[in-house]
C-alpha cells in the first residue's frame, strides 16, 4: 500500500513542479550553499555504496 501511495505522489510530478521545487530550494539555501549541500550528498551516496559493497564482500567470504 505504501509503495502505491509513493508512486502516486511522485508519478504525477511534472517539469513545472520540479522547477518550482528547485526555485524554493534556491530561495531557502541560497546559491552559495547548494554546491556544498550537493557535495555532501555525493559523499554520503559514495560512502553508502562503499559500505554496501563491503558488506556484500563480507557475506560472500562468510559463505565460502
Amino acid at each position: 500500500m505504501t509503495s502505491t501511495f509513493i508512486l502516486g505522489i511522485f508519478g504525477t510530478v511534472g517539469a513545472t513542479e520540479v522547477i518550482v521545487i528547485l526555485v524554493i530550494v534556491l530561495l531557502l539555501f541560497g546559491g552559495k550553499k547548494i554546491p556544498e549541500l550537493m557535495k555532501g550528498l555525493g559523499r554520503g551516496v559514495k560512502d553508502f555504496k562503499e559500505a554496501s559493497k563491503g558488506e556484500a564482500n563480507e557475506n560472500d567470504t562468510e559463505k565460502k
